[in-house]
This record gives C-alpha cells, sequence and structure tokens, in this order.
C-alpha cells in the first residue's frame, strides 16, 4: 500500500512541484488549499490520476483527513509582499490557526511534519551570510511583520511540538526560489523583472540597487526539501542557493536575458526590506548530502520559456485572485 502525505497550500508554486514530487515517488498525494493565492491550473494534470485527491480547504479553519496519514508538509502560506499586505489577518492565521491544526493532526495519526519556514524569519539581517543560528532581526510591527512572525510563530509551536508531545518535525528555511508556476505579478523580484520585461515596461528596482538577493531553481528546493523529510533532523536547515547577487545586475541579467531594451527606474525602498540576503548552507550539505545544481543562467532560460508561453491575457493580468472572501 502506497504510504499518503498531505501537502497544504497545494495548488501554490512550491506545493504544487511537491505534488509532482511525491506522485512520482509513487506516494499517493492528498493535496489542500483554499486557493487563495494557489490555482488549480497548476493541480489541473495530476486530477485524473488514482493516487492524487484534492480537498478544497482552509487549514486555519479545521484540517479533516480520513485515514492513515504518514507524512504532513505545510506549505500553505501567502508568501509574496503583495498577498500579504492585503491579507495580514489570514497570513497569521495561517501560521498559528493553520499550524496548529497541522501539527494536531500529525500527532493524531502519528505522522512525519515538514513545514516551510522562509529566510524572512532573519528580518533584515546584521549577521551576512546567514546562519541557522541568528536569531534575526525582525520588526513585529511593520508592514513585513505579519508574514515574518507568523512564520517565527510557527517554527516555536512546531518545535514545542516536537518537544513535548514527541512529534517528528522538520523546518525547512528557505531562501528565494524561483521557477515555472511563480505567479508573474506576486510581487517579487523576479516574476516582476520578466513580467515588466514581456509587457515592453522598464524595469522597476526598489532602493538603489545595491541589496542583494540568492536564487535558488525549484527543482534543486524540491531535493533539498524531500531530503530533510527524509532525514533525522528536527531543528531549521537553510535550502536555498548560496550564489549571491545585486539587484541592479539581476536586472541587467533580466534585460540581457530577454533581449530588451527597458530602462531601469528606481524608487523607494519599502519599510524593513532587507538589504543582504545570502544562506549558509553547511548544514545542508553536511546533514542532506544536498548542494543546489542549477546555476542562475541555467534556471532563467528556463523560467523564461515558461512565463513567455503565457496567454496575452495572463501576461497582462495584474491580480489573480479574489481576496474579498478573506479580509476579516
Amino acid at each position: 500500500m502506497s504510504k499518503r502525505v498531505l501537502i497544504t497550500g497545494a495548488a501554490g508554486f512550491l506545493g504544487s512541484h511537491l505534488c509532482d514530487r511525491f506522485v512520482k515517488d509513487g506516494y499517493h498525494v492528498i493535496a489542500m488549499d483554499n486557493l487563495i493565492t494557489g490555482r488549480l491550473s497548476n493541480l489541473e494534470h495530476l486530477f485524473p490520476l488514482e493516487n492524487f485527491e484534492f480537498y478544497h480547504q482552509d487549514v486555519s479553519k479545521f484540517i479533516h483527513v480520513p485515514g492513515k496519514l504518514d507524512y504532513i508538509l505545510h506549505f500553505a502560506s501567502p508568501a509574496s509582499p503583495i498577498d500579504y499586505l492585503k491579507i495580514p489577518i489570514q497570513t497569521l492565521k495561517v501560521g498559528s490557526l493553520g499550524i496548529h491544526n497541522c501539527l494536531g493532526l500529525a500527532r493524531e495519526k502519528n505522522a512525519r511534519v515538514l513545514i516551510a519556514s522562509t529566510s524572512e524569519v532573519y528580518g533584515d539581517p546584521e549577521v551576512h551570510p546567514q546562519t541557522e543560528d541568528y536569531c534575526g532581526n525582525v520588526n513585529p510591527i511593520g508592514p513585513r511583520g505579519v508574514y515574518d512572525e507568523a512564520k517565527r510563530f510557527q517554527e516555536a509551536m512546531t518545535m514545542a511540538y516536537h518537544t513535548y508531545h514527541g512529534v517528528e518535525t522538520r523546518i525547512a528555511r528557505i531562501f528565494n526560489t524561483y521557477g515555472p508556476r511563480m505567479r508573474l505579478n506576486d510581487g517579487r523580484v523576479l516574476p516582476a523583472f520578466i513580467g515588466q520585461s514581456l509587457r515592453g515596461e522598464d524595469l522597476t528596482i526598489f532602493g538603489d540597487g545595491s541589496q542583494t538577493r540568492s536564487f535558488c531553481y525549484v527543482d534543486d528546493l524540491i531535493e533539498g526539501l524531500v531530503r530533510l523529510l527524509f532525514s533525522d533532523y528536527s531543528l531549521p536547515v537553510n535550502i536555498g542557493n548560496p550564489d549571491e547577487i545585486t539587484i541592479g545586475d539581476f536586472a541587467e541579467e533580466i534585460i540581457k536575458l530577454t533581449g530588451t531594451s527597458q530602462k531601469v527606474v528606481y524608487q523607494d525602498l519599502p519599510e524593513n526590506d532587507p538589504k543582504q540576503r545570502q544562506p549558509d548552507i553547511k548544514k545542508a550539505k553536511e546533514i542532506l548530502n544536498w548542494t543546489p545544481e542549477y546555476d542562475r543562467k541555467e534556471g532563467l532560460k528556463l523560467t523564461y520559456a515558461y512565463f513567455k508561453s503565457l496567454t496575452k491575457e495572463e501576461l497582462f493580468l495584474k491580480d489573480h485572485n479574489n481576496f474579498e472572501d478573506y479580509i476579516n
């Protein structure tokens, strides 16, 4: 009998790639999403399969899955600034009530849990590169606080269940990831630059372009997550590509990739936006025997090909989602 895995946030960018991986590896995948930021089109190719099922459900309210569960991967959360600034309370709920429900289910089913944390727990870091023992520099009442603190609380709740209830838990601190199925207009720098290039718009840099990011291709990230799930390590692990680049230089790479001739325009840097972002991945190398294989040039070509395949309507769509039912 196939082992059964529940993936929350399954219709999102990372969740849908996880569904693909576990279906491919022979698991019975139970996908769950309330579709507030996810899209069913990311999963529709899996619907005919016998070892895949989909639950349209908000994990912040309740989770009920009949039968045995072996693994739970909690990836339900708005992850882009555009999303969590529009739905801050829902973002906090899924990082608190949602993780509580997932961990309670794991305890009931005797399942192992992997949670998607984020490099944003480090805030605007004063340590570079960021190591897992760095506690961060986060403003809890700033505009990014709803996301940063939701993830920090999620880690705390996960460790509490591990320590006091003996639940098997794994924590992945995910750094900037990109690839097919990203939402083109979600506010993150890579899809924003590519979308602007495809629409013939100038590329917008917030700040002076000296701030840095480190971009990991999605296939590399998924491999790291799977290895972490099946490891024996319960403390947080950074998963990302340490190849750091300034946003200014990255804009030039996108212009070269797309063959366009747009100008670069500058706007004010948002409050608490991190100036540096680079993972220290020594733990991932030592514990998981994992390092990213895709270089940025190769990954960007694959990602650009995906975005070029979008229809004109998708290309110019400014907001994929309707938040009206969730603003409460």
